[in-house]
């Protein structure tokens, strides 16, 4: 009986010694990322016969199992996804909204200055000084226009050295995975090390995209990217990588591959930080830059038909201030052909009417024949276009030129009309005397009907028929047949034409026509001449304030800006909303796994004593064990 004591005692000690490691090794790891706690379950060893009764014999470590609820790993990876994808879209937005509110205030700020300084030029149409002041403001504005360019740009190259570096992580992961997935296998799962690591992989993994986890029976895993993209299949590791973007170079792209398959990605469908950025990058960034880029070509096109409205301190009609708004510098990133085009088509885009331009970008399909369709990436509609000679007209403001080459069936290109104004943007009028302060004077005949008005457009001193400055030409308008005749200052008959309504375009004259009622013959008179201290072109400029002359007329120059800033502002405040709930959720399930799987430094102090207390409880059944072996030597003596 003394050597069951002494068997029961030893296996008690035994048992406790290995409960006192398991739980040794947990206060140990208790900060140890992605270690799951572990725990000794005790059985008892199989009961002995003697005399018609039953004795315990001892106790064993029967297993050593690692707490791990896959239901809650699974919801901890979807709100450690959902939480990275906020956070990122937070930060991201944040940088961009202080761009907008801090640096980026330098913009209206420098067109009101340019509007002060037309105010100024109103009241002293002759002061050179003031003159070189409206230069001068009118160079800070396209400079800062230029600036707020460049750090758009720097924002578009941040966002794009992020994708490649979480991309670069996660190959990382991939090739860590794929290696512990085949360590794994060789030992059927039981290395619990290793469980952990893998475990930890992939959480780290959930920041950057959605993962989907296959267990397989080995205790590998398999992991899907983005709920398509197979990124490890057991030992075998897919590598991703950056691409050039396509169609524009500068927005790259992601590919997953493994030999010599490659798998383009779709990074809508990548969620976590990854996602997030190309999200910020598509749908917010690129967005704000074509925004910036419309209020560039506003300002260009409105002074500059402005300046073609009036008269120089020389005399002259007025030249542009700004760089013309279909300049090669101004229309850099119009077009971008996809690299899987089979035609070798050359478009450019040409600006028409930058007041009927929405600030979207579109989608040029060419599907068969004669068949060109445009889609709006923002709202989706489709306009099919119409092939006029080498040009595609029906665009929102906008003409597509066929340049060189031609389309084959199938071929796509995306067309973003405002791309590249607001970095090409410059003052081109050097002499401060080229400011066009005064203007023609317009004179309805006074037996007109009273149903028609007209609107000047611009002049053109270099159209072989304009009749030069301090001439007068008269036009006799037909509004029931669009159709007018022009005549000299005596009378005399310069010829006849028809419109297209509401433009007029004869003699180097461009002006609108607005008529409430047919009339054959509504004359308005246009007197060319120079008057020094007219101030009427300038007044006209400095009414282009509050003109609304943008987005199909229902926007003012600085509302394109401010409306942007604040879409920034909004998008801003919805992802520090959506990041707090986001946070919320995260935490209740990291919470929930720390609750089951993580270290408790009290249980496990508490557990520390209590197998203390065990192992010497059995070390004390030893010691009486071996004193009853000692008495009993000791009587047979």
């Amino acid at each position: 009986m003394s050597m069951d004591i002494l068997n029961i005692a030893r296996s008690g000690v035994m048992a406790s010694q290995s409960q006192l490691a398991v739980t040794s090794n947990n206060i140990a790891n208790a900060n140890t990322v992605g270690y799951h706690r572990q725990v000794a379950e005790q059985s008892t060893l199989g009961a002995q016969r003697l005399d018609g009764n039953f004795y315990g014999s001892g106790t064993y470590i029967s297993d050593v199992k690692r707490i791990y609820n896959d239901y809650a790993a699974r919801e901890l990876r979807i709100g450690q996804t959902a939480f990275s994808e906020a956070q990122t879209t937070q930060t991201k937005m944040s940088e961009l909204d202080q761009l907008f509110s801090q640096i980026g205030k330098a913009v209206p700020d420098s067109l009101a200055q340019l509007f002060s300084g037309i105010n100024s030029l109103a009241d002293l149409t002759g002061d050179i000084g003031v003159r070189n002041g409206v230069l001068g403001n009118a160079a800070q504005l396209a400079t800062s226009l230029n600036q707020m360019q460049s750090h758009l740009n720097s924002q578009m190259k941040q966002t794009n050295d992020q994708i490649a570096a979480i991309t670069d992580r996660i190959n990382d992961i991939s090739q860590q995975l794929g290696t512990v997935n085949q360590e794994l296998m060789k030992s059927q799962g039981d290395n619990y090390e290793l469980l952990d690591k893998q475990d930890a992989l992939i959480q780290e993994l959930s920041q950057y995209a959605e993962v989907n986890v296959i267990p397989l029976d080995s205790g590998a895993k398999s992991i899907m990217l983005g709920g398509s993209v197979m990124l490890v299949s057991g030992e075998v590791s897919m590598q991703m990588g950056s691409t050039t973007g396509d169609p524009y170079p500068g927005e790259i792209g992601i590919t997953a591959s493994t030999g010599n398959q490659n798998l383009k990605m779709d990074p809508s469908k990548l969620g976590g930080s990854l996602g997030a950025l190309f999200t910020f990058r598509d749908e917010t960034l690129t967005p704000a830059q074509l925004e910036v880029s419309q209020l560039a070509l506003g300002i260009a096109d409105s002074f500059n038909k402005a300046q073609s409205q009036g008269f120089d301190l020389n005399g002259n009609v007025g030249s542009d201030l700004f760089l013309d708004i279909n300049d090669p510098l101004m229309s850099v990133g119009r077009v971008g052909a996809y690299a899987k085009n089979s035609g070798d088509a050359g478009l450019s885009v040409n600006i028409d009417d930058v007041g009927a331009l929405t600030g979207s970008n579109y989608e040029l399909s060419y599907t068969a024949a004669g068949t060109y369709e445009l889609k709006d990436k923002q709202t989706g509609q489709v306009t099919p276009l119409t092939l006029n000679g080498s040009q595609l007209t029906g665009g929102d403001g906008f003409s597509i030129n066929i340049d060189a080459g031609a389309m084959a069936a199938g071929d796509k290109f995306e067309i973003r009309p405002t791309s590249g104004a607001a970095a090409g943007i410059k003052v081109v009028m050097s002499d401060p005397k080229g400011l066009a302060a005064a203007g023609p004077s317009i004179s309805a005949d006074a037996t007109n009907s009273g149903n028609t008005s007209i609107k000047l457009n611009s002049m053109d001193p270099n159209h072989g028929g304009f009749v030069g400055v301090g001439s007068q030409i008269t036009f006799q308008l037909d509004t029931s047949t669009n159709s007018y005749e022009a005549f000299d200052a005596t009378g005399a008959s310069l010829g006849t034409g028809s419109y297209t309504p509401p433009t007029v375009d004869a003699f180097g004259i461009s002006f609108d026509v607005d008529s409430s009622a047919p009339a054959t013959a509504e004359r308005f008179t246009f007197d060319l001449t120079f008057a020094e201290g007219d101030n009427s072109n300038a007044v006209a400029m400095a009414q282009l304030n509050e003109a609304k002359i943008m987005v199909g007329g229902s926007s003012t120059l600085s509302d394109v800006y401010e409306n942007t800033k604040l879409e920034v502002g909004s998008k801003t405040k919805s992802a520090e909303v959506a990041l707090s709930s986001a946070s919320a959720i995260y935490s209740q399930a990291y919470n929930r796994v720390q609750s089951e799987s993580g270290v408790n430094l009290d249980e496990e102090a508490a557990n520390l004593l209590r197998f203390q207390q065990s192992y010497q409880a059995s070390a004390r059944i030893m010691t009486t064990a071996s004193e009853i072996f000692d008495t009993l030597f000791s009587s047979v003596r």
